[in-house]
């Protein structure tokens, strides 16, 4: 089954084979996440100068150089604090007021979850702060995680600390 949002690059890369596609990439997608309350995503390719001024600022170090040099995160390294750096220290115009909400995306617990294999496994509820990850007690099994869209921020927190990667970013192109 296909990407929907497959990049022709990523596509004659043979970006199609999951077997193919890094870590990132499984978690985060092909088109990867911007720094919080960017705006949308042709305006930001087109006002970005890459001056990397966010990247070298970002307190969790999870702001990096990404395809064609543009700002991306790396939630691999960590999580976002929302500390608002990155939105600071730009002379562009590539950023939404920080009052809005910093992103649209959300995430979603894969089948390869532990719990949802008959393993204890609580790192995704442990790290979130917002307790949007919560895991329903069930009679004569391990107890399954539920997201609770509403509290999810997009922090990040829970991604890295999953022993099997079984958490995803799922991107919305609301206000593109």
């Amino acid at each position: 089954m296909m990407d929907r949002e497959l990049p022709r690059r990523q596509f004659l890369r043979g970006g199609f084979l999951k077997s193919l596609q890094s870590e990132t990439v499984k978690q985060q997608g092909f088109l990867g996440v911007r720094p919080p309350w960017t705006v949308a995503e042709a305006q930001f390719v087109a006002d970005c100068t890459r001056c990397g001024d966010c990247i070298a600022v970002c307190e969790t170090q999870i702001l990096v150089k990404g395809v064609g040099d543009f700002p991306e995160v790396r939630f691999s390294r960590g999580e976002c604090t929302f500390c608002m750096k990155c939105v600071e220290v730009c002379r562009q115009p590539v950023f939404r007021p920080t009052e809005e909400a910093a992103w649209q995306h959300k995430v979603e617990i894969q089948t390869g979850c532990l719990a949802n294999n008959q393993v204890e496994c609580r790192s995704c509820e442990d790290n979130c702060e917002r307790r949007a990850i919560r895991f329903k007690r069930e009679i004569g099994s391990v107890a399954k995680p539920q997201i609770d869209l509403e509290l999810c921020n997009g922090c990040g927190a829970c991604l890295s600390v999953c022993p099997v990667l079984a958490i995803k970013v799922l991107t919305t192109s609301a206000g593109e």
